[in-house]
């Protein structure tokens, strides 16, 4: 059995519980996806399913590309990843959907975080700076970074100001609210990470 599947992010709105209470949700495009390849640990040295999602034009795809994708006879697709899978529930051109997932799941959605560019230490780190007063010349600085005469350099991680968002990022233990299969939607409750439309991966819990 596949253990996720990929998917787009919708955006979010909210849900009632049947006590009334108000529930925030992230609502996630849940495939359909379409197996492309399966490894197994004799061939490959690991059991795991190749999905595509996303119908993209033939002609945009290049012949090696095109090669791999016939083997399922579903067209080509924009976006290829790897599932871990058990047993021999999934073959090649078969179509994997949302119902793989029931309400009360808990889920790991993986996507990438939203671009801000370069930032100063305080938007970046939550740094408080310096004083505000007149002439203090340390408003939004990172302050002294420097070692003494030993080791007499910068250590590496140090933080500091630099490219912000724009990077991998996991979100754990969310809990599946609803699944729509007629319209391939989940709802998860909280937020997931990328913007509008970005593609997530969506995986079973492994804190679960």
């Amino acid at each position: 059995m596949i253990n996720g599947l990929l998917g787009k992010k919708i955006g979010m709105t909210q849900m009632y519980a049947a006590n009334g209470q108000r529930i925030p949700v992230t609502v996630l495009e849940a495939g359909p996806c379409v197996v492309l390849q399966k490894k197994t640990a004799a061939t490959d040295g690991y059991d795991s399913v190749q999905v595509g999602f996303q119908a993209k034009r033939t002609e945009r795809v290049s012949k090696p590309e095109m090669g791999h994708f016939k083997k399922a006879g579903k067209g080509a697709f924009a976006h290829v990843r790897e599932f871990k899978a058990a047993g021999d529930d999934c073959q090649v051109g078969e179509q994997v959907t949302c119902e793989i997932f029931s309400i009360g799941d808990r889920i790991d959605v993986t996507g990438t975080s939203k671009g801000k560019g370069f930032q100063g230490v305080m938007k970046r780190w939550g740094f408080s700076g310096g004083r505000a007063s007149h002439g203090s010349m340390f408003k939004r600085g990172p302050g002294a970074i420097g070692q003494s005469a030993w080791p007499s350099k910068v250590f590496k991680g140090k933080k500091m100001a630099g490219q912000m968002g724009n990077e991998r990022v996991t979100t754990q233990n969310l809990i599946v609210v609803d699944v729509r299969p007629a319209d391939n939607l989940i709802m998860v409750r909280g937020a997931v990470p990328g913007p509008k439309n970005g593609v997530v991966m969506i995986r079973k819990g492994i804190k679960a």
